[in-house]
Parts: C-alpha cells; sequence; structure tokens
C-alpha cells in the first residue's frame, strides 16, 4: 500500500465527504464550494435549502465508510477552461463555475472522478482509491460560513471533520476537544457569571462584578509590574479629528476596522490604537536625552470594527483596553530597553503559570509605510536584541505592524494551544510623521525611536485565554470570591459566620456568607460549581472552638486550622499577587 501524506488522505477524505452529502441528499441540488485540509482534518462548504442536522451528521459518516469500503477509483482529468465551464454548467455548480472563471487563463484545469457517479474540481493530489483512506475520521459539526469569506455573499454550511493516521490519534483529539469543550471561556464566563454579551452592544463584553474584579486586579497587577520597570500611567481622549489619524497614517492603512462620527462639522474617530496620542503628548513638551527613556503607559479604552463573522467570546471584541505602552528612546539605547523588556515579559508570564513560550520576529508586511533603508535597521536592531537576550527565536516573514517589525511572543496553555499575547514593535515611522524631537547631549535636536509594547495584550482576550487554560480556577490571588462560609443551621450558627467573615475580610480575603435555605450538600455542590477556593463549614464543633474546618477546592478532606494560621495561608496566597522576581525591589 502507497504511503500518502496525512493532507493528502484528508483532502481525498474531505472529497468523499461530498460525495456522501451529495448521495444523501438526491433532491436537494447540493451546491459544492471548497474543501481545504485544516490543522486537524477537513472541511466542507455547501450550499442546499435543508438545514444539516446532528442526525445527518451521522448518516454522512456511514455514508462516507460505504463509499470508502467500495474502493472507488479516483482519477484525475485535465479539461479545457470551455469544457470545464459546460461540465459544471450542466451539473448546475455555480460556485465551482465562479472558482473555474477566477482561475489564470495559463493555469491547467483538473477534475477528479470518484467511481462513476461523482466528479469535483479539485488541483489534488488524491489518494488512488477511497480503500486508502483510514477509518480514523469523524464528523464534527457544522457552522455557517459566508461563500469566500466575504459577508455580503451567501451563508453556506460548512462541515467539519477530524481526520488522522490512526484511531488512537483522533481518539486523542475527540478527547483535547471535549476537554476544550469544558473549558470554553464563553461557557464558563456565564456559569462563573463573569461576564456576558448583549445584542443592543454587538460584540463587547458586560463585566459582572466577578469579572470585573479579574480585570481591575489585572490592571493593579501590570501597575505594580510598571512600578517597578519606571512606566508612567497616562490618560488620552477618545475621540480625535480624523487629521489625526491621516498624518499617523492610520486612515490609509486601518479605516476599514475603525469608527467615524461627524462633530461640528468635522469628521472625529473613536481612537483604535493609543499611540497617535502619546505621539501628540510627547511632541507637546521639550525634552532631553536625560529624560530619556521615556515611558507612558495608557490603559484607555480602544474600539475596533470586527466582522460579525470573525468575533468570538473575549478573544476577539470590538471594545476592549490594553496594558499598552510607549517608550521613547534614543537609537542606540534600543537593545537596552529590548533586554528590559524581555525580562519584563518573562517575569510576567511565569507568574500565570506559562511555562512554554515561543518568540517570533515579525519582518515588513507588503502594506507598509517608510523605505527598506529604515525597515532595514529597524529589523537589525530587533534581530541583534533577541539574540543578545538568549532566547530562542523564528522569523515570521511579512507579519510586522505598518509602521514597523516587531516582536511576537506566544504563550502554550493547558491544552498545548498557542495564543499570542505580548508584542513589540520598533517604530522609526511615527517619530517622523509626527516630527518628534529631543535634544541630544551635543546640543543637537535629535529623532527618538518609538517602542510599542503590551504583555498581556488585551485584557479581554487575556482574560477569555486564560480562563481556558485555568478552567476557571483561577489562582487564589486573582480569584474574585476566595473563601464561602457555610452555617449548618442559619439561626443557631449563622451570627458566629458573620463575625466570621468580617474577621477575615480585616485580612484582605474577599469571603461571604451563604445563608440560603438550601441543604449543605446542595449549598457544597454550588461552592464546588462556583470554583471557589475555600468552603468554611461552621457547626456545633466549630463555634465553640478556635478552629475552622476547611474544604480546599477540588478535594474531598475536610482540614481544621485554627483561625490565625488559616489567616496567615490567605495572607500569603494575597502576597502572591506581587511576582516573586520583584519582591524584593519594594
Amino acid at each position: 500500500m502507497q504511503d500518502y501524506s496525512l493532507d493528502t488522505i484528508r483532502h481525498s477524505a474531505a472529497h468523499v465527504m461530498a460525495q456522501a452529502i451529495t448521495e444523501l441528499f438526491p433532491d436537494e441540488k447540493v451546491k459544492l464550494g471548497i474543501g481545504p485540509v485544516i490543522e486537524s482534518g477537513f472541511y466542507y462548504d455547501i450550499e442546499m435549502e435543508s438545514r444539516i442536522t446532528d442526525a445527518d451528521l451521522k448518516s454522512i459518516q456511514k455514508s462516507m465508510q460505504k463509499i470508502i469500503k467500495k474502493k472507488l477509483p479516483i482519477t484525475r482529468h485535465e479539461i479545457s477552461r470551455e469544457d470545464a465551464i459546460e461540465l459544471f454548467t450542466k451539473e448546475g455548480q455555480i460556485l465551482k463555475l465562479e472558482l473555474i472563471r477566477d482561475l489564470p487563463e495559463n493555469e491547467t484545469i483538473t477534475y477528479y472522478t470518484q467511481g462513476e457517479d461523482f466528479f469535483d474540481l479539485c488541483r489534488g493530489p488524491h489518494v488512488e482509491n477511497t480503500g486508502h483512506i483510514p477509518f480514523s475520521f469523524k464528523i464534527l459539526h457544522t457552522a455557517g460560513a459566508y461563500w469566500r469569506g466575504d459577508e455580503n455573499r451567501p451563508m453556506l454550511q460548512r462541515v467539519y471533520a477530524a481526520c488522522f493516521n490512526t484511531k488512537e490519534e483522533l481518539k486523542e483529539h475527540l478527547h483535547f476537544l471535549e476537554e476544550a469543550k469544558k473549558r470554553d471561556h464563553r461557557k464558563l464566563g456565564k456559569d462563573l457569571t463573569l461576564f456576558h454579551f448583549e445584542p443592543e452592544a454587538p460584540a463587547s463584553p458586560f463585566f459582572m462584578p466577578k469579572g470585573a474584579f479579574i480585570y481591575n486586579r489585572l490592571v493593579d497587577f501590570m501597575r505594580n509590574i510598571y512600578q517597578k520597570f519606571d512606566y508612567d500611567e497616562v490618560i488620552t481622549p477618545q475621540v480625535l479629528d480624523v487629521e489625526l489619524w491621516h498624518t499617523s497614517g492610520h486612515y490609509e492603512n486601518y479605516k476599514e476596522n475603525m469608527y467615524f462620527t461627524p462633530i461640528d462639522e468635522r469628521e472625529f474617530a473613536l481612537k483604535p490604537m493609543n499611540c497617535p496620542c502619546h505621539m501628540l503628548m510627547f511632541k507637546h513638551y521639550k525634552y532631553s536625552y536625560r529624560d530619556l527613556p521615556m515611558r507612558y503607559a495608557d490603559f484607555g479604552r480602544l474600539h475596533r470594527y470586527e466582522r460579525s463573522g470573525a468575533v468570538s467570546g473575549l478573544t476577539r471584541v470590538r471594545t476592549f483596553c490594553q496594558d499598552d505602552a510607549h517608550v521613547f528612546i534614543q537609537p542606540e539605547k534600543i537593545q537596552d530597553e529590548i533586554l528590559k523588556l524581555m525580562e519584563m515579559f518573562f517575569i510576567c508570564y511565569k507568574h500565570f503559570g506559562f511555562e512554554h513560550i515561543k518568540v517570533n520576529l515579525s519582518t515588513r508586511p507588503e502594506k507598509k509605510i517608510g523605505d527598506d533603508d529604515i525597515w532595514d535597521n529597524a529589523e537589525t536592531a530587533l534581530r541583534s536584541a533577541l539574540e543578545a537576550s538568549g532566547h530562542e527565536f523564528s522569523i515570521k516573514e511579512g507579519d510586522g505592524a505598518f509602521y514597523g517589525p516587531k516582536i511576537d511572543i506566544e504563550i502554550a496553555d493547558a491544552l498545548k494551544r498557542y495564543h499570542q499575547l505580548g508584542t513589540i514593535q520598533l517604530d522609526f515611522m511615527l517619530p517622523e510623521r509626527f516630527d518628534l524631537k529631543y535634544t541630544d547631549s551635543d546640543g543637537v535636536d535629535k529623532r527618538p525611536v518609538v517602542i510599542h509594547r503590551a504583555l498581556l495584550g488585551s485584557l479581554e482576550r487575556f482574560i477569555g485565554v486564560y480562563t481556558e487554560h485555568c478552567a476557571g480556577v483561577f489562582p487564589i490571588w486573582l480569584a474574585p470570591e476566595q473563601i464561602k462560609i457555610v452555617p449548618v443551621n442559619n439561626e443557631i450558627h449563622g451570627d458566629f459566620c458573620d463575625k466570621l467573615c468580617l474577621e477575615l475580610k480585616k485580612v484582605g480575603a474577599r469571603v461571604s456568607v451563604d445563608k440560603r435555605n438550601e441543604s449543605l450538600s446542595k449549598k457544597t455542590r454550588e461552592t464546588q460549581k462556583a470554583k471557589i477556593p475555600f468552603m468554611i463549614v461552621i457547626g456545633d464543633q466549630e463555634m465553640n472552638s478556635d478552629e475552622v474546618s476547611v474544604r480546599k477546592y477540588g478535594e474531598q478532606e475536610t482540614n481544621k486550622f485554627s483561625l490565625e494560621n488559616f489567616k496567615e495561608i490567605i495572607i500569603k496566597h494575597n502576597d502572591e499577587f506581587t511576582p516573586e522576581e520583584l519582591r524584593d525591589r519594594f
């Protein structure tokens, strides 16, 4: 049996799925779109009147298995453009006709047959016959997808499938999907009452008190780090004259993602980024080399238009806040500053328990401002700084910002999925566009360089990523509620619980008393479901001693502590708000 690449197997399986769908719905006039390979399998986009149900997915799976067992030959055919148009017109495959007409004039057009009754436009390659496709695949679900990613085009049904070389690999992947489903931050956000969305503000989260606590705690955490790395926090406006965005280059390069509004017969825009505001602030005053580096941090709200098909929970929203900062430095100080930033980044990520970290150097994109000499200097400076830092890094060609190259940092979560969090962008262009100057040691005005940087990135996105990483079990210093006190009998033990609650609050504990008229077992289940780190049960024995019975989240056993010892435990956990590497700096 010939060895085929997994991509070839997956692509062939996608065509088998298309054949299975057309055979299962013979009266639907199924119109086929595209069926590409993706990271863990494949999908196929189709257009038909009926909606594919979960029951249909099972039928598609069985039909595919029958087609595979038949070992239908898969044969490649070359065809002229005219004959291809005639063939697919006859079959009513209007989506394929559009693809054919968009092919370059000199491109060879090919289609593949599977047995005698099915054919599809495709470049290939494919396996020799359907029997070479292993049964280690599973049809997963459907989703809506605009034809060719254009929201002004028809909405198709996209059928997803997982596909691997072996059943063991498939089983492992399906387990991963189940774990990911349990950890989905959208589900946990609802279950833990952290945040939700409303139709009145699409793709704009509403943070409930517990979610707002986490949000603000993260801001305080970053301020904690800023204090030790000499950042100054600033506050900037939300709405600014559109001329500012012409000056910065955002209007020409980013306007499709911006919101505009007329005010007093002038056009204004909601800011999608803080950087132009910080350029104005630096320009407003006169500085010398002694004032540099100057580090402006900004937690201002940003607004960016994201297409409705692109938004997803907290990870892609239209209004958000970044732990954003801009550093104004002398060109010869770039490497020193990048080294400090790398230290700062790794202290931060280590504190959140991220152990696997990738560093990437992203170079100039096609859509950019500035000449190649400036880009050469910027890319060389970042590369040299990364080499000096000792961190391994990869090159991501063409993935830089339109105004400069950047360092992107990705972290792996508990399910080994990588997410980009931090970014360090080196910018020679905005200082030029805003005519920024500082007086150097020789008395001559010179141009500073600006470093754009964020550690957590968007706070909204970080909360989404981190909620899935820890499965909603936040570290105790970040947990919005740390302790739930449960009286065995409200009338007998309620007042004692209230006094205990106040006593624990004195040492900074976030604690509440559950006096609902529910059974102790139900309160215990709900406390565990809410993922509260500690539950204290108070009965007669606890009232008559100086000990408390504490059950830690995820554990079955209850442990007894003196009240003073338990206070010390809470104080110790809350001290972890400050990263260990910074504690000696306070």
